[in-house]
C-alpha cells in the first residue's frame, strides 16, 4: 500500500531537497548577484533553464529563493512559484503579467485597499478597464463577463468586511468563458484553503503575513498552474522583481511552524469573537466561522480552518470615543499589517466610500482585529477595559 505523508509532515519537509540544503537541516542563505560559469555549455544550460530554478543571475534567485518557491508549490499545490518583495508587488506582478490595454478586469468590491487603489490608478493609466463586483455574486459573475474580460480577481474572505466568496461557482462561470481566476489567498494561507482544488488558476500570498509569521520580513508569493508560469516568470523578471535571500530564509523558517501557529490563531480568535458577540457595543462580528457572517456556508464547505483576522462593527461611536479606547490598549496595538504573533486592532474609516458595486449600509464604526498568540483571557481583558473607556466618552 502506498503511504502518503500528511500535511504537517509535508510542510516540515517542503523545500528541503538535498540540492538546496546539502547536509544541513535548513537551506543556507546564499547571497549572489552574479552567477559565474566555467564553460559555455554551463552558461547555455543556465539560460535554457533559467525559469526552472537553475542559477542564472541573482535577480532570478539563489538556492535559498528556489527552496522557498519549491516549498510554496508543495504546500499550496501549484506548478510554479515566483517570489516578490511584498504582497502588493505580487498582486501587481500578476496583473501586469496578464492584462494589457483594452482588457477588462473583474475585481471583487471588498478587495484589499492597495489592490483597489492599484486598479483605479496604475491599471487605469495603461488602459485596462476595471469593474468592481459584489463579493456574494457567485455564479452570477457570468453576467458581468464581456468579450474583452481577461481575469476575475477574488479575495476570500475580503480582508476588511470578511465576506466569503463562492470560489468554485465563480471559477466555473469564468472558465466557461475562457477567463482566468486569480485569488488573494492570504487570509487562509495554503493550509486552510486549497485554491487549485477549487478552480483558481493563480494564487497570491502576502507572505509578509502568515508565511513569515513574525512581523520581520516583507514578502509576496505567487503560485500558478503550469500554463501561466512562463508568462508570469518572464514578466516579473522583466519588471525587476526580486527577493532578498535573507527574507526567503525567514519565510522558510516560518513555514515550519505555520500549522501550529494557525491552529492557535484560530482558537484564540474564535474565543475572542464569541465573547465580542455578547458585548452590548457590538452590532455585528464579521468572522467567517460564525454562522452570521456573509458566506459562512462557503467557508464551512471549502475551508479547513479560520485564521486570526476578523472585524467588528459597532452600534455607534464617535472618533473621540474610539481614540480613547485605542490609545490605551495593552495588548492590541495599532498597525497596518497582520499575521504575526502579536495582536493588532485597526479603525477603518470611510468604508462606504470604498464600495461601488454594493452599498455599505452599516452606519457604525468598523474595527479590524488580528488576534495573536497571547492568552485569550488577557486579550479579552484588554478589550473589556477598552470598551469601558469607550463608553465613558459617549
Amino acid at each position: 500500500m502506498t503511504h502518503e505523508d500528511g500535511e504537517n509532515t509535508r510542510i516540515i519537509n517542503a523545500g528541503r531537497d538535498k540540492k538546496w540544503v546539502g547536509d544541513a537541516v535548513n537551506p543556507p542563505v546564499q547571497h549572489a548577484s552574479t552567477v559565474v560559469f566555467d564553460t559555455v555549455a554551463d552558461m547555455k544550460n543556465a539560460i535554457k533553464n533559467r525559469n526552472k530554478n537553475v542559477p542564472y543571475y541573482g535577480r532570478r534567485g539563489t538556492s535559498t529563493n528556489f527552496a522557498l518557491a519549491d516549498a510554496m508549490n508543495e504546500i499550496e499545490g501549484g506548478d510554479g512559484c515566483y517570489l516578490y518583495p511584498s504582497g502588493l508587488a505580487a498582486i501587481s506582478g500578476v496583473l501586469l503579467s496578464f492584462l494589457k490595454t483594452g482588457d477588462h478586469l473583474l475585481m471583487v468590491d471588498g478587495a484589499y485597499e492597495p489592490s483597489r487603489s492599484y486598479c483605479n490608478n496604475i491599471l487605469k493609466k495603461i488602459g485596462v478597464e476595471v469593474s468592481f463586483y459584489d463579493p456574494m455574486i457567485g455564479g452570477g459573475i457570468r453576467d458581468l463577463i464581456r468579450d474583452n474580460t481577461r481575469m476575475v480577481f477574488v479575495e476570500s474572505p475580503c480582508s476588511i468586511t470578511m465576506e466569503v466568496q463562492d470560489i468554485p461557482a465563480i471559477a466555473k462561470a469564468a472558465h466557461e468563458k475562457n477567463v482566468m481566476v486569480v485569488m488573494d489567498n492570504t487570509w487562509a494561507s495554503p493550509l486552510f484553503f486549497k485554491p487549485f482544488e477549487h478552480g483558481v488558476d493563480i494564487s497570491i500570498q502576502a507572505a509578509t503575513k502568515y508565511i513569515v509569521g513574525h512581523s520581520d520580513a516583507m514578502l509576496g508569493t505567487v503560485t500558478a498552474r503550469a500554463e501561466f508560469c512562463q508568462t508570469l516568470f518572464n514578466t516579473s523578471y522583466q519588471l525587476g522583481y526580486c527577493v532578498a535571500p535573507d527574507d526567503a530564509y525567514l519565510a522558510l523558517r516560518g513555514i515550519r511552524t505555520l500549522s501550529v501557529r494557525l491552529k492557535q490563531h484560530e482558537k484564540n480568535a474564535l474565543t475572542v469573537a464569541k465573547w465580542l458577540q455578547n458585548r452590548p457595543e457590538i452590532a455585528e462580528v464579521r468572522h467567517p466561522a460564525l454562522e452570521s457572517n456573509p458566506g459562512h456556508e462557503f467557508w464551512q464547505r471549502d475551508f479547513t480552518g479560520a485564521s486570526g483576522l476578523f472585524s467588528i462593527i459597532l452600534k455607534q461611536g464617535t472618533e473621540a470615543a474610539i481614540t480613547e479606547m485605542l490609545d490605551h490598549m495593552s495588548h492590541f496595538k495599532m498597525g497596518f499589517s497582520w499575521g504575526g504573533f502579536e495582536s493588532l486592532i485597526l479603525p477603518v474609516p470611510q468604508l462606504a466610500h470604498n464600495r461601488t458595486a454594493v452599498a455599505w449600509e452599516n452606519k457604525g464604526p468598523l474595527l479590524r482585529l488580528h488576534v495573536g498568540l497571547e492568552d485569550p483571557d488577557d486579550l479579552i481583558h484588554d478589550l473589556e477595559q477598552g470598551f469601558s473607556r469607550f463608553n465613558k466618552m459617549l
